[in-house]
């Protein structure tokens, strides 16, 4: 039997992350947005809440809950504001390489870092390398007990906040992707350079920078795994847990941006009536409201399957492809909605859309996903 119902306890962290972001992220998006500022106190609040890397297992410090659980926490964090959401959750994204491919030791300490309020940041990608992974030009070469790693990364979201990175650098670059190791490099490391802030179209809080890596030792203790060349397989599990909580954070950008529209409908009176008594602008409204219910569909049974212990690579493009797509069009509708003044910047629909393009880019564009997902199907038909 399918049940969709949530627990009473997931009713509970889904009323707690709502009332958090009611109190702690909305009133103060918007200054974030135009300062650019990182949301550094209102990111350990919710971690001293329970909000944050709930998914790492308890025996490493951390809370042990489901991924359902995870999705239904980061829908509520990104309707509060999507560049909370991703600044909150760039941690989590740079422990999965870790949860699906670590060793115990890293685990324990790193991981064991994470639950205890430390943020870490996901370094892949390179001005040059983003969906082409071989691309990559990053290098880690063997010197005795140590990797010296040299090479670029950009784009990193929280970098400049972070106690370590996850880096994916080649071990034998001759070996395509199958020489790509990945590394717990400490941010303090001699030879970490940390670009400037980029300025961004949307998200802005989110502290987006690249990382530059010159000589930088990292001990062999510190190889992902323990056990060189498995980088890119292991990013790509990873991936599978990664992709549902961005598709999460769609919806809830959505969802924000939709109940956006319909309290301004509701106020906004055009020929005698509220213009969401107009069916030009209800249609609107209902076709918002089939979208992200489809897309949130989708996500929970990505994260059902990685509860389940299933493989999750076709259902997580699925959410993420679909919800990235969805949110984009959801928050542009929300624009039209409010017309003249969703242009505005002094009304939060303005922000929601443009932060909603990014999650077609990041964690694998919308045309990634595709690929992935006709890939995946091939051997079905």
């Amino acid at each position: 039997m399918v049940d969709f119902r949530l627990s009473e306890e997931q009713m509970m962290i889904r009323d707690m992350a709502r009332e958090f972001c009611d109190e702690e992220v909305i009133p103060n998006a918007e200054e974030w947005d135009k300062g650019g500022t990182y949301p550094l106190d209102a990111i350990s609040k919710a971690h001293e809440l329970g909000l944050l890397n709930v998914t790492i297992p308890e025996k490493y410090g951390g809370a042990g809950m489901s991924t359902v659980d995870e999705m239904i926490i980061c829908e509520e964090l990104s309707r509060g504001d999507p560049g909370f959401g991703t600044a909150s959750y760039h941690t989590m994204l740079a422990s999965f390489p870790i949860l699906t491919g670590g060793t115990e030791e890293q685990k324990s300490e790193y991981l064991g870092r994470v639950a205890s309020g430390k943020l870490a940041a996901y370094c892949v990608t390179e001005p040059d390398a983003g969906s082409d992974v071989q691309s990559l030009k990053t290098e880690a070469v063997r010197d005795g007990d140590d990797y010296v790693i040299n090479g670029s990364k950009a784009w990193i979201s929280g970098a400049g906040y972070a106690d370590w990175f996850f880096v994916l650098a080649y071990t034998d670059k001759e070996a395509g992707y199958g020489g790509l190791s990945g590394f717990i490099v400490d941010a303090d490391s001699p030879g970490i350079e940390l670009g400037k802030k980029e300025e961004n179209m949307g998200q802005r809080c989110s502290d987006t920078r690249g990382v530059n890596f010159t000589d930088v030792r990292v001990p062999e203790s510190n190889l992902v795994g323990g056990v060189e060349n498995g980088g890119w397989m292991n990013a790509m599990k990873a991936f599978d847990h990664s992709r549902p909580a961005v598709a999460a954070a769609a919806v809830g950008n959505a969802r924000g941006a939709m109940e956006e529209a319909w309290t301004y409908a509701k106020q906004r009176k055009a020929f005698g009536k509220p213009i969401s008594k107009h069916q030009s602008i209800s249609f609107i409204l209902a076709d918002m409201a089939t979208k992200i219910e489809a897309a949130r569909l989708l996500t929970l049974s990505a994260a059902n399957a990685l509860d389940s212990g299933e493989k999750a690579t076709l259902k997580s493009a699925h959410a993420k492809r679909f919800a990235a797509d969805m949110c984009m069009e959801v928050t542009t509708d929300a624009v039209q909605v409010l017309g003249g003044y969703g242009y505005s910047e002094e009304y939060p629909v303005a922000r929601r859309m443009r932060g909603a393009k990014i999650y077609q880019i990041f964690e694998g564009t919308s045309q990634i996903q595709r690929m992935i997902i006709s890939r995946e199907l091939e051997g079905s038909f």
